[in-house]
This record gives structure tokens, C-alpha cells and sequence, in this order.
């Protein structure tokens, strides 16, 4: 499984940003996937993930009502919208694939496949 994530850049505190993760290399609805990030000196973090037939979503505390992760399984693509951002947000976001679905959706080593990360920045 191939991961690129896309759609990082620079954003005020309270605005909005969606990024993109594209698969290829196995059926995209075959597995969970999930967003993490990892801001300077500190450990990479759950963001959010999502089930391989959509109908469960998972939140950290800290995004929970800003962020809705989606997927759409005919463009093999899953989106984070990421609402009312604000600067302790600021990371590097990374997605990952599940193909197991253990149910350890907090937990970085759940997942079997990673994308190189994208920068997420947001100024106060």
C-alpha cells in the first residue's frame, strides 16, 4: 500500500484546511484508516480514523467537533476537514493504513502503512 498525503500549508487560527491522503496498491475499502501528527519534540499523536466500511469514525479529545475525517472509496481517498484550527494544531499529519482492524485506533502501531507527512501551520 502506497500513501501520499497532500493539502498542508499555512492557515489563521480559525480557519479551515482539508487535507488529502491517495492510496493505490490494495483495494482502498479493504482497510481502516486513520490521521496522526507529530509537532517538534513530541511524539506522534491520534488524530482521527475511520472504518473500511465508513460507518465508524474515531476522535482524539483535542479535535473532536473541529476535524471530520471522511473517505471516498471510488477515489481511494480519505479527508480530514479540519475546522477552527487553531496554533497548538501546528504538525506534521501524517496518514496510515489498517489493514487488520484490530480496534486499536489510538495506537500508532495499529496501523501497517504510513505516508511521508504533510506540514499543517497555524498562526495566531
Amino acid at each position: 500500500v502506497q500513501l501520499q498525503a497532500s493539502g498542508g500549508g499555512l492557515v489563521q487560527a480559525g480557519g479551515s484546511l482539508r487535507l488529502s491522503c491517495a492510496a493505490s496498491g490494495r483495494t482502498f475499502s479493504s482497510y481502516a484508516m486513520g490521521w496522526f501528527r507529530q509537532a517538534p519534540g513530541k511524539e506522534r499523536e491520534f488524530v482521527a480514523a475511520i472504518r473500511r466500511s465508513r460507518d465508524s469514525t474515531y476522535y482524539a479529545d483535542s479535535v473532536k467537533d473541529r476535524f471530520t475525517i471522511s473517505r471516498d472509496n471510488l477515489k481511494n481517498t480519505v479527508y480530514p476537514q479540519m475546522n477552527s484550527l487553531k496554533p497548538e494544531d501546528t504538525a506534521v499529519y501524517y496518514c496510515a493504513a489498517d489493514l487488520v482492524e484490530r480496534g486499536r485506533w489510538y495506537e500508532p502501531d495499529e496501523y501497517d502503512y504510513w505516508g511521508q507527512g504533510t506540514q499543517v501551520t497555524v498562526s495566531s
